[in-house]
């Protein structure tokens, strides 16, 4: 069990992978300490500043790609989006897709869910090591626990394909919305 993000056993896990490292996302509001200053940044209409996290992991992708592994989220997102889904595709997923990650959206209008999807997050690595992330209702992050029951291991790889299956790169979601993520208005 990780009780924190920064916890060294949890952050090996994104060194120690050999293939893949795959994010499924549920939550359409994160309460995660290292964005809250450009959320509020976000939310306030300023200009994008450094981003130290996402900078932070941006880096660890890039690396990890040029080693040959490969990083996949699928973010669930239900639409209207959030402001927090917007801070997200925004100020983050633009930056991390550029340095390598395989970021895919499953949109879905508020009051519905994808079919064959769990409402849980969860981090697979290389199809066999299983992490599920637990948050509070409004986000913020409570605890991982790694998993080791094969059948749960089995099912999420299930989720992971039915997810990739449901979505589309987030360039092609991305490309409806202007820079701030409010959607294109079509005439």
């Amino acid at each position: 069990m990780f009780t924190s993000l920064s916890d060294p056993d949890f952050q090996r896990l994104f060194e120690d992978f050999r293939y893949t490292a795959y994010r499924l996302e549920t939550f359409q509001v994160y309460g995660v300490p290292y964005e809250m200053e450009e959320f509020a940044r976000f939310q306030a209409g300023e200009a994008r500043g450094e981003f130290p996290g996402i900078a932070r992991w941006a880096d660890r992708v890039s690396r990890g790609v040029k080693a040959g592994k490969q990083f996949h989220r699928v973010h669930v997102v239900t639409e209207p989006l959030s402001d927090y889904v917007r801070f997200e595709c925004a100020w983050a997923y633009r930056h991390t897709v550029a340095a390598g990650e395989d970021v895919r959206i499953t949109a879905v209008p508020e009051g519905q869910w994808p079919d064959g999807l769990p409402r849980l997050d969860y981090w697979l690595f290389d199809s066999s090591v299983l992490v599920r992330m637990d948050y509070a209702d409004d986000g913020t992050f409570v605890s991982a626990e790694l998993v080791d029951d094969p059948e749960q291991v089995v099912q999420a790889n299930l989720w992971r394909d039915q997810a990739v299956h449901l979505s589309v790169p987030f360039a092609e979601y991305a490309a409806g919305f202007d820079d701030l993520m409010k959607p294109v208005a079509h005439s």
